[in-house]
């Protein structure tokens, strides 16, 4: 007599296919690790809110986008009045950010432009001409009126 085969998932597809189904397993964060990485975000944030106050940036804004944005958790956007400025900005911050410890610092843009992006992980800093800064207007994009809008 022939044995029955065992139980399978009846989910179609192949096992990859199932897996992503099924989603990444989640770990519940505990309330220290909670407590460290928001630590370690204001930590970063003054790093950067500092470094631009020393280099006049002006209009420095930062949005808190925990929860609205998987790219990031804090954006800082300032204002510089010449390529040269936003390019001395963009150098400082990112020697600052290897001396408190981030290690992986990419910079876009910081060949002379009117935009220069630094991603610093949990935080992203965009630095503007002032011109550029009008056009793309990423407080309106990203800001409380969003969440206005949304609610509304």
């Amino acid at each position: 007599m022939p044995r029955p085969l065992p139980l399978t998932d009846k989910t179609p597809g192949t096992t990859l296919k199932k897996a992503v189904v099924a989603g990444p397993r989640r770990v519940p964060a505990r309330p220290d690790d909670v407590q460290m990485r928001a630590a370690t975000l204001e930590r970063i944030q003054s790093v950067v809110v500092g470094s631009l106050e020393d280099d006049k940036a002006q209009d420095i804004v930062t949005l808190d986008l925990e929860g609205k944005a998987t790219f990031c958790d804090r954006m800082v956007i300032a204002t510089g009045l010449a390529d040269r400025q936003i390019s001395a900005m963009a150098e400082h911050l990112v020697e600052k950010l290897h001396q408190a410890g981030v290690k992986r610092v990419q910079v876009e843009g910081a060949g002379g432009s009117d935009w220069v992006l630094i991603d610093a992980g949990d935080v992203v800093v965009h630095l503007f001409k002032p011109e550029a800064r009008a056009m793309y207007a990423l407080e309106r994009m990203w800001g409380s009126d969003l969440d206005e809008a949304v609610e509304g």
